[in-house]
């Protein structure tokens, strides 16, 4: 066991003010952001799919869509950032992505669910890597787990306290001439917008301009992070047009994207079709459930799961990052995702889907602290915008496939199969990359332990 690391007066209470004043509102912002672009897995099995006369693959295909709009913008839109500052890139997306989820209220017809879709993607594009690269900008490495994390708890949060909001929402049928469904859509775009405004003057790109920091805390914090970044691919400087080359075209980012291509997989798989799924248990079980009902139950798997996150992540901060950090949860949910269905009851197949949260969302946050490690500058906005395409490329596909393998087959057995290959791929692209002295994996200790690759 590695001991942590010193920690001074400074050092302790810059994290504390980072931790407080940031880290909640910019998970306030992740968490709007994913009930939005998940709020059509609420509406589908509560009136949209039939109002819209859906089949399962158009309901994946229109899931899916959102991330081809994402990708086609994701890597300018985090060069954008990196050059006109998070605090008014952020705040545009928000704004823009509020707009375009506001449209879904009035949409008619699969043509047009599918274009706003697409232009809710392209809203979008950029934000999820955005906030990454704004938080890692905040901290020194050894800090930027625990800070990840925090800020990666919004995700299953945002289904544990979502999806009885949006069943609530959806039981107010009728509220101003609307079905339920579009009441939902109406309520939870407007947010986003507020949000976005309120962004604009909220948050700050750097700590050198952070007046609620004590000139002590300012100095220590640009200081820990000048020395971190100087020896980093994209320091800033003459050689950083071929360092955002070198970023680009760097082998070990293209793994990494792949390693988050298979949890991104999974997680999207669950998010789209887990409310219908537990729709489909009143025909497979012979049972009855209200929204409500299926609104709570959709919501079971994440709270365990935010809370496997929350203490994972601080082993990986007081232990020192490893592979097993990343690997080892892919491994138990790529074994576990496929024997979801083969259970007996509806609790027996929730508490596995369970199991399968819970490994995904430990591992993500631990996994977005290694890219960091090793860029800055311009070569992190596009290794981190690249890593995280691949995951809107796995949005996509696990959001169709797993639509498309439903109808020709009948069942989600193969679906759910095939997230578990995809996990395991994972698992197992990490530990190669581990063997080959790739990670950056820092154990917690001295600054110069913290910088050596773990093998």
């Amino acid at each position: 066991m590695v001991a942590d690391a010193p920690s001074t007066a400074v050092e302790r209470t810059a994290i504390k003010k980072v931790s407080v004043r940031l880290v909640p509102f910019v998970a306030l912002m992740f968490f709007v952001n994913y009930l939005d672009r998940t709020a059509v897995s609420f509406a589908e099995p509560n009136g949209m799919g039939e109002d819209l006369a859906l089949t399962a693959a158009q309901f994946g295909f229109a899931s899916g869509i959102f991330f081809l709009g994402y990708i086609v913008l994701e890597v300018p839109s985090n060069m954008a950032l990196h050059r006109y500052g998070a605090r008014r890139w952020l705040a545009r997306i928000m704004v823009t992505w509020g707009i375009v989820s506001l449209l879904f209220t009035w949409v008619s017809n699969s043509e047009q669910l599918y274009t706003l879709r697409f232009l809710l993607g392209v809203a979008e594009a950029g934000f999820f890597p955005g906030a990454i690269l704004f938080l890692s900008q905040w901290v020194p490495a050894r800090h930027r787990t625990k800070i990840l994390g925090l800020f990666y708890l919004a995700q299953p949060l945002t289904t544990v306290l979502g999806a009885p909001l949006a069943g609530w929402l959806i039981g107010h049928h009728g509220l101003f001439g609307l079905e339920g469904w579009r009441v939902m859509f109406l309520f939870v775009s407007l947010p986003a917008i507020l949000l976005g405004v309120v962004a604009w003057f909220y948050l700050i790109d750097k700590p050198a301009d952070a007046k609620w920091l004590t000139p002590a805390e300012r100095d220590w914090l640009t200081n820990e992070l000048a020395a971190e970044n100087a020896q980093k691919t994209g320091h800033e400087g003459k050689h950083a047009k071929g360092d955002l080359r070198a970023a680009l075209s760097s082998g070990r980012v293209w793994v990494l994207a792949l390693v988050y291509f298979g949890f991104v997989y999974g997680l999207y798989a669950l998010a789209f079709f887990l409310p219908t799924i537990i729709d489909g248990f009143q025909e497979q079980y012979d049972t009855t459930f209200s929204v409500m009902d299926k609104a709570w139950i959709t919501a079971i798997p994440y709270l365990p799961a935010a809370i496997v996150l929350f203490f994972w992540t601080r082993h990986a901060t007081r232990h020192g990052t490893r592979t097993w950090h990343v690997a080892g949860p892919a491994v138990v949910g790529g074994l576990s995702i496929p024997l979801a269905l083969s259970m007996g009851s509806p609790a027996a197949t929730v508490a596995v889907i369970t199991v399968t949260a819970c490994s995904i969302f430990a591992a993500l946050p631990v996994f977005w602290s290694v890219p960091s490690r090793f860029l800055t500058g311009a070569a992190a906005a596009a290794g981190i915008a690249l890593i995280n395409t691949m995951g809107n490329v796995a949005g996509f596909a696990s959001s169709y496939v797993t639509g498309w393998l439903k109808d020709w087959t009948g069942t989600y057995y193969a679906p759910l199969y095939l997230v578990g290959f995809f996990m395991l791929l994972s698992a197992v692209l990490m530990i190669w990359l581990s063997a080959r002295g790739h990670t950056a994996e820092p154990a917690a200790g001295t600054e110069q332990q913290q910088m050596e690759t773990v093998r």
